[in-house]
């Protein structure tokens, strides 16, 4: 009986230190998306196309990294959606729908928070 408990209380204990760490891995990638979202909304609002296009490769380097992590352990629908609204800002951008591509950047940001939100360790995701 204490042997079982041991072990019991030891998978817990890493169970929840994983939930943790994926938990604040997923928090700091999705605010390091949504700042570099934000900085190509700044750059669309001051029409620094040169910082635009930089900022662009940057987030596409930067997601590509960050997507391969978090596909282990986040739904991959989730991470699409993401995948397509890049996709998106940059159709736009370059195709000069400046307020179609302001659209889809705040609607990348919403969709980040909603993956944070979807995998945060709380009682209302539990049950």
């Amino acid at each position: 009986m204490y042997k079982e408990l041991i072990v019991c209380t030891v998978i817990i204990v890493i169970i929840v230190t994983l939930d943790i760490f994926l938990q604040n891995y997923t928090k700091n990638s999705t605010m390091e998306i949504e700042g570099r979202l934000s900085k190509i909304k700044e750059c669309i609002e001051n029409k620094d196309m040169d910082t635009q296009e930089k900022e662009l490769d940057m987030l596409d380097n930067i997601w590509e990294d960050k997507h391969n992590k978090l596909a282990y352990y986040i739904e991959h629908d989730e991470l699409e959606k993401v995948d397509s609204s890049i996709v998106k800002i940059r159709y736009f951008l370059e195709n000069g729908d400046i307020p179609s591509a302001v659209a889809e950047l705040e609607t990348g940001k919403f969709i980040l928070k909603h993956i944070e939100d979807k995998y945060k360790f709380n009682f209302q995701n539990i049950f």
